[in-house]
């Protein structure tokens, strides 16, 4: 566990970056999980808590990715439709409240994610 009384400002800066950098995805194809992996490789050895934060935002990424890749496909059936729209909310929600609670050095977990990265 990290102490989180002796994180310095650009480690808890990193955090949440690490979850923001998820909003790409909105804009660049797989930018979801470029943006995270970048943050996330370049201070993973610098910073337990950016590693931690890292590894919880990617394995989200990947998760959600997943969930909207079955939606796509279901839109054969119209439902995939409705499930895409509610994926994309989501995530958009999710990606929020994990930013504003690493922001106050809370512990988050993303619910309904795999954990690939451990």
């Amino acid at each position: 566990m990290v102490d989180k009384r002796e994180l310095a400002q650009d480690e808890k800066t990193f955090g949440m970056l690490a979850h923001l950098a998820a909003l790409a995805g909105f804009i660049i194809p797989f930018g979801n999980l470029i943006g995270p992996l970048v943050i996330w490789l370049i201070k993973k050895d610098q910073s337990e808590w950016v590693d931690q934060q890292g590894k919880e935002s990617l394995n989200f990424q990947i998760s959600i990715s997943i969930y909207a890749a079955v939606a796509g496909i279901l839109t054969i059936i119209v439902i995939g439709l409705f499930l895409l729209i509610a994926v994309g909310i989501f995530s958009l929600v999710m990606i929020i409240i994990a930013t504003i609670k690493v922001n106050n050095l809370e512990d988050f977990q993303y619910p309904l994610t795999i954990r690939f990265l451990k």
